[in-house]
């Protein structure tokens, strides 16, 4: 919707109109690998930019997305090391990463605990989808609870993750302090509605922000009220961004929407922080290799890394306060860090915080290592950033 508005108001950028596709990848690698294969050829330039939308598609495109010289944008999810630009060019992890998010959420918790040195002691646990993507986390929340001195408990969920009583009777058992969710899908209300079963407050559980959209809690019912979960993006369509969809896309009867009260919903918004980034991406590399010529691979490359959405310019896109402010660079190729906390309240998600920037402290020296393991095992020799321009 935010591209096709770009296209209908402005005639797309600087007169280069838009064109994109969508696939059905039903979060399996396979069918993710094949759409990609399948539409990189086309247009005139070729894809230029690829969202995977899927930790798992996006582990499996990095070697191909490298070779084919097409940038692979996994934004709030995806594979965290490759924030570390120097190892990863085609990659980009943008707004916060999941090692970055974790960090957040623990701060979260120290918040409400009364302070950072109030986790010492506590028992946290992560239950997580058994795929890539559920894993990621396991060792930043390592390493999180030795800085701490938390106890953390792994708990895997096997996919699709409508069968979770035996992990909750283990939760039951263990008496957390905090649960951590990250699920996926169905996953989401059935850890909700198994919580309620069991006895453990909503209000402890803070979850992913791919486990926080209404779509997560609706299901669930009275069970998910108090329930928080982390965001990169909030709801709501009172935002100037969103009117001007209505407006433009909307109102001319077109829309990808079919219900269109799913407009303003969390996953509707991140879709249009994904289209913010796209075109600002392609605006920025157009401002370096030529206003009004369509973009290779290799210039939107360079106009993801030379990407900077300030505040100001997020007043000039009718996005303030919808998305936070991104700056990325060859060395940073997550540029914004923050999180903000949400909280269902039966109808609707309301935001609890600001936001909170994550630790960098721990989570920058682990992908720095983790890139630097990758960059050995790949035999890539990584770039050095003040050579790049």
């Amino acid at each position: 919707d935010y591209i096709n508005m770009v296209n209908a108001r402005d005639g797309g950028i600087n007169g280069v109109k838009l064109t994109y596709e969508k696939c059905e990848t039903e979060y399996n690698n396979a069918r993710g690998v094949e759409c990609y294969e399948r539409t990189k050829k086309r247009g005139p330039t070729g894809a230029t930019l690829v969202h995977p939308l899927s930790t798992g598609i996006t582990y499996s495109l990095i070697d191909k997305g490298t070779a084919d010289h097409i940038p692979i944008v996994s934004i709030g999810y995806g594979r965290t090391d490759a924030s570390d630009g120097r190892v990863f060019p085609w990659v980009f992890p943008l707004i916060t990463n999941y090692w970055s998010q974790n960090t957040a959420k623990i701060k979260f918790i120290g918040m409400k605990e009364g302070g950072m040195d109030k986790l010492k002691g506590k028992k946290i646990v992560n239950i997580y989808h058994d795929s890539a993507y559920g894993k990621e986390t396991i060792p930043v929340l390592d390493a999180q609870a030795k800085k701490y001195g938390f106890e953390v408990t792994h708990i895997p969920v096997a996919h699709p993750g409508n069968e979770q009583q035996a992990q909750w009777l283990q939760i039951r058992q263990i008496k957390p302090d905090w649960v951590i969710l990250r699920g996926w899908g169905v996953m989401n209300p059935t850890a909700l509605k198994a919580a309620a079963k069991v006895g453990f407050p909503r209000t402890k559980i803070v979850g992913v922000w791919w486990s926080g959209a209404e779509e997560d809690v609706i299901p669930a019912g009275d069970a998910a009220k108090g329930y928080v979960a982390a965001a990169f993006n909030v709801s709501g369509s009172n935002y100037p961004v969103i009117k001007e969809i209505e407006k433009n896309v909307y109102a001319k009867g077109k829309g990808e929407m079919e219900d269109h009260s799913r407009v303003g919903s969390i996953y509707y918004n991140r879709g249009v922080v994904f289209g913010i980034i796209s075109t600002e991406a392609i605006r920025t590399a157009q401002e370096k290799f030529g206003k009004g010529k369509p973009m290779t691979g290799d210039e939107i490359r360079w106009g993801l890394e030379h990407l900077s959405i300030d505040d100001r310019k997020l007043k000039q896109l009718g996005a303030t306060g919808f998305m936070q402010a991104l700056k990325v660079s060859c060395m940073d190729h997550e540029g914004g860090g923050s999180v903000k906390f949400l909280q269902w309240d039966g109808a609707k998600w309301n935001t609890i915080t600001d936001w909170i920037a994550s630790d960098q402290s721990i989570v920058r020296p682990m992908i720095e290592e983790s890139a630097a393991k990758y960059a050995t095992e790949k035999g890539i020799t990584p770039r050095d950033c003040s050579k790049e321009g």
